[in-house]
């Protein structure tokens, strides 16, 4: 398998796709120009933006040159199919979303189990690249969830990277949630003892032959302390 863990695979002006750190010429070395594409959703009830998503993502993969061939999406109405879909697809989305939404569904499809003997290339969204982690890390995001004794942040993932992800991170080391800012009240303090890659949009973690690599500007963040390892156009072996 060889996959992408991205933050975010687009410019801003969705759905074009953004070449940044080889990432257009990494995908076009590892997909035929034309192939079976399968969107996995973070929401398997809101299929509405799953096909959104898939579509923008159709114009923006034929605008580099590959054509996709068959799409088909994975959500509550075909979740029953997810070996068949699986087998008869060469490239894989896992949608970006809301954490523990999708990190439920993908348990509730065994999607892990699933991925064990498909050798494809899989494309990983914000949410969809964090689930791909060993250790899944979700820090709060929603109202409410910052201030819940009980909200829950790790949860056993797909188990293609041990390391963890945090996405967006040109934005999201800004946000807060419950009035609390998500660096200082969650990422930081949840670093002891863990080490978390925070990308901005357009970097992402490549994952061939065996190996990782991170490309693009990225951030360490280890035992409560935020250190930038990368700039744009850098290329970090794992």
């Amino acid at each position: 398998m060889v996959y992408f863990l991205t933050s975010s695979p687009c410019l801003p002006d969705f759905p074009a796709l953004n070449p940044a750190n080889g990432f257009v010429d990494e995908l076009k070395k590892a997909l035929p120009e034309t192939c079976r594409a399968l969107f996995i959703s973070s929401d398997p009830d809101d299929d509405a933006n799953l096909r959104r998503f898939a579509e923008g993502m159709e114009r923006g993969f034929a605008e580099i040159g590959i054509r996709f061939a068959e799409l088909s999406l994975l959500f509550r109405e075909t979740q029953d199919e997810c070996g068949y879909l699986l087998t008869h697809s060469d490239v894989v989305f896992l949608c970006g979303g809301h954490v523990p939404t999708q990190n439920a569904f993908f348990q509730e499809i065994d999607l892990r189990e699933e991925l064990r003997s498909w050798d494809g290339v899989l494309v990983g969204v914000s949410a969809g690249t964090m689930n791909c982690e060993e250790l899944v890390y979700a820090p709060p995001e929603e109202e409410g969830e910052a201030v819940d004794p009980n909200y829950q942040r790790f949860y056993p993932g797909l188990g293609l990277t041990r390391h963890m992800i945090f996405p967006h991170f040109q934005d999201t080391r800004y946000e807060v949630v419950d009035g609390l800012p998500t660096l200082e009240s969650s990422l930081l303090p949840d670093s002891m003892g863990r080490s978390i890659y925070a990308l901005v949009d357009g970097s992402f973690l490549l994952g061939k032959d065996g190996g990782e690599e991170l490309r693009g500007e990225a951030y360490l963040i280890e035992n409560g302390v935020l250190t930038q390892i990368s700039r744009e156009g850098d290329v970090i072996p794992l």
